[in-house]
């Protein structure tokens, strides 16, 4: 288990670990530039507009243009803001953005182990790869939202301190119903690294000729709440109340200006990529895949990219097509839908998994797990509908 480079660490061991955190950082940053540029064409294209067209062809170099233009730009920092926090919150918000994509599986043959040479030397086409990855990701997901709380807080302005508080509430409404889907893919893989649940998933599963994914293997519900999870935590459309700029004059980053402006957008672009990632490596074998021809690691570099991309473009088609949730709506969603139905298929996939293990009568087992589920649901959706009524009783009187 684990990295087999980190079993007896030398200088070339070390050497080896610098080069991959400089090119996994390098390849992130270059993702996100073509992220902002084709998120900007893409939706350009969806509204009968041209999008950017000046700098570079096709204005393939606007994003890098806009950066220069940001980090030249004169800084700002208001009277009333708490110098030191209102300062590090960006950098807190953009740290773990690259810190989750570091325990992401990028490429390998995991029908042999998923293991590279470099130098002569053996080892992982990842960062790191901890035993307790899948943990990690979760607790930087948790972290990353103080970089916005503090933002909106050390501001001094009341409209940066009501976009940060919206960024709380969503956080804990979302992070739970996030890390009961991840639980799902724990329990299927019966492994917290990312690595052994991308090896798991890689061959042929069902029926000899589906993929073996945790997509199929946890039943599709884990999935669904993850991606809708996942764009709650990316504060994206059409969960983006944290900005909400038509009520918010900005929302939490009002106040800034110049090159930590574009830290807080630049973290948001990073964490797409990020998520797109980690979605692909929970649920849809990461870089595993057929290899027709030609070197395996080629074509595992190919698939976890066109996987990845798929992603990409799935949020980006959320931001150009869907309408913003009203507050109440996303605390709904949170509360009362993600977070039962996550819990709910967790007890039914741990309770078939132990029908299973101890030969049980599936069938049995089955018709229980859905009796419970749905006397839950009934419950749930009763007691929902009595809150309903009391607040429309309340309206009227």
């Amino acid at each position: 288990m684990g990295d087999p480079l980190l079993r007896d660490v030398d200088l070339v061991d070390v050497l080896i670990v610098s080069l991959k955190v400089v090119l996994a950082f390098g390849m992130l940053l270059v993702a996100v530039m073509f992220m902002v540029w084709f998120e900007r064409k893409f939706i350009g294209d969806l509204q009968n507009r041209i999008g950017p067209n000046r700098a570079g062809p096709w204005g393939i170099l606007q994003t890098l243009a806009d950066g220069v233009k940001l980090f030249f730009k004169e800084d700002s920092i208001p009277a009333q803001a708490r110098r030191r926090i209102f300062v590090m919150a960006p950098v807190i918000a953009t740290v773990p953005a690259f810190l989750t994509f570091t325990v992401i599986p990028l490429g390998g043959d995991f029908t042999s182990g998923g293991t590279v040479r470099i130098f002569g030397r053996e080892t992982f086409l990842q960062v790191a790869d901890p035993p307790v990855g899948v943990l990690l990701v979760l607790a930087l997901s948790s972290v990353a939202v103080y970089g916005v709380m503090l933002a909106g807080w050390s501001s001094g302005s009341k409209y940066p301190l009501l976009g940060s508080v919206r960024a709380s509430a969503q956080m804990v409404s979302y992070e739970a119903a996030l890390a009961l889907s991840v639980a799902s893919v724990v329990l299927v893989s019966g492994s917290l690294s990312t690595h052994e649940i991308v090896r798991q998933q890689a061959g042929s599963g069902l029926f000899g000729f589906l993929p073996d994914w945790n997509l199929l293997a946890t039943g599709l519900i884990p999935f669904l709440v993850f991606v809708v999870a996942g764009t709650a935590e990316l504060n994206r459309p059409p969960f983006d109340l944290v900005e909400a700029e038509q009520e918010l004059v900005g929302g939490f980053h009002t106040e800034y200006s110049s090159i930590r402006f574009a830290l807080f957008f630049l973290a948001e672009f990073m964490n797409t990529v990020t998520m797109s990632a980690l979605i692909v490596t929970l649920f849809l074998g990461g870089p595993a895949g057929p290899a027709p021809f030609g070197p395996p690691l080629l074509w595992s570099i190919f698939w976890f990219a066109l996987k990845t991309a798929v992603f990409l473009v799935m949020f980006v088609s959320f931001r150009a097509t869907l309408p913003r949730f009203r507050y109440d709506q996303l605390m709904d969603l949170g509360w009362k839908v993600l977070i039962p139905l996550s819990l709910g298929w967790f007890v039914a996939l741990s309770l078939i998994r132990m029908a299973t293990e101890r030969d049980w009568n599936l069938f049995v087992t089955a018709v229980g797990v859905v009796s419970i589920l749905s006397a839950g649901g009934t419950l749930l959706w009763l007691a929902d509908r009595a809150g309903r009524r009391a607040r429309a009783q309340e309206v009227t009187w």
